[in-house]
């Protein structure tokens, strides 16, 4: 709002140089000798294009064509301030009285260029020097006489901020009016801008206009109206930009509101802010630095405290502290889809992943929260802290409540160079039925589980990131059960009642190119133990496992083993008996062997009956079909009566 009682500065310095000229002046000479007022007052060249029209009472008026005023010699050869018509009117008992009143200054199409570089800013004025009459020597200028103004209108402005070389804003369609009509009386702007498709109502009130145009801080109120949103700061300000204050903002329509100030198609999810109530004590210096204390939030009614210290720069460094109780956050899930459901599709999504949200800010937010609840998943108490450093976010647990246990550790996703995902975790006590239901849409297995993870993936989609993970990790599981596996009639015992309850699990992995691989399961149960050994499809969502349990208590104590593999797809596998490792276990004879020992007892056998030695690779229907030839023979001659 500084820049709109800047244009008030630069008109009102116009308006004493033109409402001198009238009092002196016939029209014809008018233009040039009120550009050598403002000039004297100013040190910036003013110009007039047309008639110039006069009035002397009781309004002293002034009406214009095209204006130019000029800009700092530093800031290049674009003008400061152009207008198509300009129209001034200073009251004439007023000013015989000694006093400068203006009662209207009106700028149609008025164009405001305001530059900075350096400490430099173009909308410091310094008067010209002049020459003391027969002195030779200069003398300041003498000071301009305080003013007052009724009521000044700016008709479809363009203002245009350049700091560096650089625009920061370029703001269109803007219409203001302002007034003070009393040096002790307060200044009211009012101003409406059209960045979007619903204009931006702003209503600024300066209780004390001299001390801010002098670089004074003082009171400073700003009402701000858009399309269902609110936005209020009550506080101190000084002209270099510096505020302090309480600032609040009130929206039923996020998305509404953030198109009207020229972000169309920004749509917050449920639960960050479509309706949004957020109130805090504010602090901005002119060098971007923004503090943020006593922070509160209501977003969809999740509510937030705390601060934050922002750096107002490309991008934004941020610093923030947050606490919550209870945050719902499962409208984050555009789709309503959960991961159980998507496993259960039929494999990883292939859509690209959009990761352009790690370049919108650097810097840290560490979140406290009784509860989060996430698409698919519900975080209970959770201390996570999120960094983000060029591309880079990094997600500390320290710890999350989920899955009924504790995680700790980091996630990172890292999009500089193509996107990757890693993390290194530990879990505690985790139920691992709802881990394989939430993650992979399997509900066989219960029961608190244990363990390390650290993996690698890359790819620009799930399923590229599933199908190139790499790492290693261990699990760790007490008293749990298995469902659909019934492990007791299995052996022969015929109380499995469908599930097998088992006494302790424990197994290390490697993951590479999507699958796990693992040598060492170990479960032990009352009156077994299994061993397992396979691999998990992490990428293809399949499954390839020999479990074998053994009966501790059978074969004389010795154990009897019957392996059971486990293939096919995550949603259905297949679970049966290996018999080819029973028999092998029984035989101490691998398959093959077992298959060309079978054979070579039934060619002996068929030998026998045939009463005649089979050769191994000898055709046996061949064999059998000559013998019934022979037979029949036999008979037809029998029947005939020969031998």
């Amino acid at each position: 709002m500084k820049w709109l009682v800047r244009i008030l500065i630069t008109l009102v310095l116009a308006a004493v140089a033109l409402a001198g000229a009238v009092l002196l002046l016939p029209g014809d000479k008018l233009a040039r000798l009120a550009a050598d007022q403002i000039r004297a007052q100013t040190g910036r060249e003013l110009s007039f294009t047309g008639e110039v029209r006069l009035t002397f009472w009781p309004v002293l008026g002034v009406e214009t064509g095209p204006v130019v005023l000029g800009n700092a010699p530093w800031a290049g050869d674009q003008p400061m301030l152009t207008a198509s018509r300009l129209a001034i009117g200073v009251s004439a008992p007023a000013l015989l009285a000694g006093d400068v009143r203006i009662t209207g200054i009106v700028a149609e199409d008025p164009l405001l260029r305001l530059e900075t570089a350096g400490d430099k800013v173009n909308w410091e004025f310094a008067p010209t020097q002049t020459l003391a009459a027969g002195s030779g020597t200069e003398t300041p200028a003498s000071e301009p006489r305080l003013i007052t103004l009724d009521r000044l209108e700016l008709k479809n402005a363009r203002l245009i901020l350049t700091e560096d070389a650089q625009t920061r804003f370029d703001f269109a369609n803007v219409d203001i009016t302002a007034s003070w009509p009393a040096p002790d009386a307060p200044l009211k702007l009012q101003a409406r801008l059209a960045l979007g498709a619903d204009g931006i109502g702003v209503d600024l009130t300066l209780p004390n206009l001299p001390a801010f145009s002098s670089g004074q801080v003082t009171a400073m109120q700003i009402q701000m109206t858009g399309p269902d949103s609110l936005i209020i700061f009550d506080g101190h300000a000084a002209l270099n930009g510096d505020m302090a204050g309480k600032a609040s903002l009130w929206t039923t329509d996020s998305a509404r509101m953030l198109a009207a100030f020229g972000q169309p198609g920004t749509t917050l999810a449920r639960g960050l802010g479509q309706k949004a109530e957020v109130s805090a004590q504010i602090t901005y210096t002119a060098n971007g630095q923004l503090a943020l204390r006593d922070l509160a939030m209501d977003l969809d009614g999740n509510r937030l405290t705390g601060a934050a210290d922002v750096t107002v720069a490309d991008p934004p460094q941020v610093t923030a502290r947050l606490a919550a109780d209870a945050l719902d956050l499962t409208g984050l899930s555009a789709s309503g889809e959960t991961p159980a459901a998507a496993a259960g599709s039929g494999g990883w999504s292939r859509a690209p992943i959009d990761a352009s949200a790690l370049a919108l800010a650097n810097g840290s937010i560490r979140l406290v929260a009784q509860s989060i609840a996430l698409p698919g998943l519900s975080l209970g108490a959770s201390d996570l802290t999120l960094s983000l450093d060029q591309n880079r976010a990094v997600l500390a647990m320290q710890p999350v409540s989920l899955f009924s246990g504790q995680l700790t550790g980091q996630l990172v996703a890292n999009n500089r160079n193509g996107l990757s995902m890693a993390g290194d975790i530990s879990v505690e006590g985790v139920e691992m039925q709802q881990v394989l239901s939430t993650l992979a849409g399997v509900q066989r297995l219960s029961g608190a589980a244990s363990g390390t993870l650290r993996f690698l993936g890359v790819g620009e989609s799930e399923d590229e990131l599933m199908r190139s993970l790499s790492g290693e990790g261990s699990i760790q599981m007490g008293r749990g059960v298995i469902s659909g596996f019934d492990l007791d009639s299995l052996m022969g015992q015929g109380a499995g009642g469908g599930a097998t309850v088992f006494n302790s699990l424990s197994a290390s992995y490697k993951i590479d190119k999507g699958d796990v691989f693992n040598g060492d399961l170990l479960m032990l149960l009352d009156n077994f133990k299994a061993n397992g050994e396979g691999r998990i499809g992490l990428g293809a969502r399949d499954i390839d496992y020999l479990f074998t349990p053994v009966a501790l208590r059978a074969n004389a104590g010795q154990g009897l083993a019957v392996p059971v593999r486990i293939v096919g797809p995550w949603a259905n596998p297949a679970i049966r008996p290996d018999l080819t490792q029973v028999i092998e276990k029984a035989t101490g004879l691998e398959a093959g062997q077992l298959e060309d020992k079978a054979k070579e007892e039934l060619r002996r056998k068929l030998g026998e009956e045939l009463d005649t030695e089979i050769q191994p690779g000898q055709d046996v229907e061949d064999l059998i079909r000559e013998r019934l030839e022979q037979e029949a023979t036999k008979g037809l001659l029998k029947l005939l009566g020969k031998n």
